[in-house]
């Protein structure tokens, strides 16, 4: 198999939508706030992530974030979420990262392998330590941390908070 790990552009077309479509819109906590868009909004919706990953026209919690694209030979499976930097509200929820796999393509291995990818991503941006906050439910998600050598720091009621040395 064939992994590519694709950053977001303005010019992303159909194949990403259709993957959209299949990422709920809140899932343990993971936003895709494209699902059920019309393909219009779906641009209009790279344009403002495009100009998120350059710090520009963010609202006061947020912070420079860039999305990535995971393909396997050639088709698009998931997204990742890589913010540049963590506020004290970002250290409690939402942490660096955060990843979905399109529901059609899920238990293949495929968050381990875009975990990784976006932990290689943080490295090439000086992150020396990436943050996970994964909510307890989220039983997969909390394998795949530890699988990328994730160290669980601390437990709270709803979540678990999980750091990877890059």
């Amino acid at each position: 198999m064939n992994f590519e790990l694709r950053k977001l552009t303005i010019n992303d077309s159909m194949d990403i939508y259709g993957m959209l479509q299949e990422i709920p819109k809140d899932e343990n906590g993971f936003i895709n706030s494209v699902n059920g868009k019309s393909f219009e909004e779906y641009k209009e919706w790279l344009i403002i992530c495009d100009a998120m990953s350059k710090g520009v026209g963010l609202e006061d919690w947020q912070v420079p974030s860039n999305t990535y694209w995971l393909f396997v030979d050639g088709y698009p499976v998931g997204m990742g979420k890589l913010r540049h930097f963590l506020t004290d509200k970002l250290r409690v929820e939402g942490g660096h990262a955060g990843y979905a796999i399109r529901q059609s393509e899920r238990n293949k291995g495929y968050g381990t392998v875009l975990l990784k990818i976006i932990i290689e991503e943080a490295k090439k941006m000086n992150i020396e330590k990436l943050l996970l906050t994964v909510r307890n439910s989220n039983t997969n998600s909390i394998k795949i941390a530890l699988n990328n050598g994730g160290k669980i720091e601390k437990i709270k009621e709803d979540r678990h908070y999980i750091w990877i040395d890059c």
